[in-house]
């Protein structure tokens, strides 16, 4: 007990069944190295003194910080990238603890914000929506390469497969052979299960959007809908975890990637860094209202994009207002006020 009591830093390496800890005192030694179940890990802890704990930001984790943090210990979540430098010696569960417990305490150390159940409700939708979309996807790309197989060309879009299937799968038995007709069928019947597994899943997303404040604030940001501003929320909050917009349009990954040494400053492409998911619906968002130039003076960016796109090509100007319409969410989110367009003109 006596050493437990001086124990203030700990360093947990998550597993499925098992969780190796390592506990510091304030002075960096090593104190505690256990293997502990899943089960001992709350009980173990809640007869500690409140202390630092640092864990990965991985499955788990999120509800492992929140108990944790009902029995009195701070705790915090790290991307796993940020733990690696502080590993020494080969890799092993005990010194993946001692490098997490080493980190923790960086005062520079970037930390991810401890999400809430309701988040995760939100999350694991839209997960499932995504990859339902997903399936969609490679079951209309295997429908367009058999017919193709058969010199038949459908034109791009989903639209133009679904009106014309009818006609193609009546073609002659020259054309398309029973078995490939029953195939396609069979392919159709799919398409369709999936469509309505995907409209459930959006119309779930779209009342619990309306239902959130956050969410309601976000949906007056240009191109930005349910979809958008539910999986920000899910992904951020209140935005927190971040100083500024600039800070968030970063983590999405929507600046340049720097490579830069000396006085030499190198910019390359898109660092496609943070949550690839909600970056690729930040530039859908981009060219919905690039396409549609007689909201850009109603919004206040008319100007702006005018002037952007004499000197950046659509492909990049498309980024850059991704990256604007991030950093106004944000700034809409953690200032909790909805979206202003004399603001921007």
């Amino acid at each position: 007990m006596l050493e437990k009591a001086e124990v203030a830093v700990v360093g947990i390496d998550i597993g499925k069944n098992s969780f190796h800890v390592i506990g510091l005192s304030a002075r960096g030694e090593i104190l505690l190295r256990q293997k502990w179940s899943r089960s001992q890990v709350e009980v173990r802890l809640a007869n500690m003194p409140p202390c630092l704990i640092g864990m990965e930001a991985c499955v788990g984790a999120h509800h492992l910080s929140r108990r944790l943090r009902t029995l009195g210990h701070e705790a915090r979540l790290m991307p796993a990238k940020y733990v690696r430098p502080y590993s020494k010696g080969q890799k092993n569960d005990f010194r993946d603890a001692e490098a997490i417990a080493e980190a923790v305490q960086r005062p520079t150390m970037k930390f991810v914000a401890t999400k809430t159940v309701e988040q995760l409700d939100l999350q694991a939708l839209h997960r499932v929506r995504e990859r339902l979309v997903s399936q969609r996807t490679g079951i209309i790309n295997q429908m367009r390469a058999f017919l193709l197989e058969r010199g038949i060309a459908v034109r791009q879009g989903q639209r133009f497969l679904r009106t014309g299937l009818p006609g193609i799968l009546a073609a002659p038995d020259d054309v398309l052979s029973p078995q490939m007709v029953h195939l396609i069928e069979g392919l159709s019947a799919d398409w369709r299960h999936l469509d309505e597994r995907i409209d459930q899943l959006s119309n779930e997303i779209h009342a619990m959007a309306r239902d959130d404040r956050n969410c309601e604030r976000l949906m007056s940001v240009p191109g930005i809908g349910p979809i958008i501003s539910s999986a920000m929320v899910a992904a951020i909050g209140a935005g927190d975890a971040f100083s500024k917009g600039r800070d968030f349009g970063a983590w999405l990954g929507l600046v340049p990637r720097q490579m830069s040494t000396g006085d030499r400053t190198v910019l390359g492409p898109i660092s496609r860094r943070g949550n690839r998911y909600l970056r690729v619906l930040f530039v859908q968002a981009a060219w919905v209202v690039l396409i549609r130039p007689g909201s850009w003076e109603r919004y206040g960016l008319k100007s702006w994009i005018e002037s952007a796109r004499k000197r950046l090509h659509r492909n990049v100007l498309a980024i850059a207002l991704a990256n604007k319409l991030a950093r106004i969410a944000w700034s809409v989110l953690a200032h909790g006020r909805g979206f202003e367009a004399s603001a921007m003109a």
